[in-house]
């Protein structure tokens, strides 16, 4: 998985639960779990929305990175958090850090991600030197 442009979000991949992409080459299936599909569907039709991308602007066209960009450091104000510490990447390290703290993975997590190298991965999941003590006193090795 890397964070799908919406425009391969459309009623058709929801409907079949997967969004194919190519990138760099690659062919990408990022799967669209039924709760999600559920909701999606749902949107569509509320939006009256039957075929092609299910986020689109005002004007039709759809919904860009930049957009997104634009929405999270609008949100960030609202929320009181530092617009400069937030970016759409950022919803990629988030996936990544939830799904390997629930399957302890990493070459799941690797090949859902797309890295031919675990190394790329581990990247997305390192702990900080807080996390690794506070692990450490849970441990509690000294008795």
């Amino acid at each position: 998985m890397f964070l799908l442009p919406l425009q391969f979000i459309t009623v058709e991949a929801v409907r079949k639960g997967e969004a194919v992409v190519f990138c760099k080459g690659k062919r990408r299936s990022v799967f669209i779990v039924k709760a999600l599909q559920r909701k999606l569907l749902k949107y569509a039709a509320e939006k009256k929305i039957k075929s092609g991308c299910i986020f689109i602007t005002r004007t039709g066209k759809p919904v860009s990175r930049t957009n997104i960009w634009r929405d999270m450091k609008k949100l960030c104000k609202s929320a009181n958090v530092n617009p400069d510490k937030v970016f759409p990447h950022n919803l990629r390290h988030l996936f990544a850090r939830v799904f390997y703290g629930i399957e302890k993975d990493i070459a799941k997590l690797a090949d859902i991600l797309g890295h031919s190298s675990i190394n790329t991965t581990r990247i997305y999941i390192i702990s900080t030197g807080t996390e690794h003590r506070q692990r450490m006193e849970n441990m509690r090795l000294v008795i």
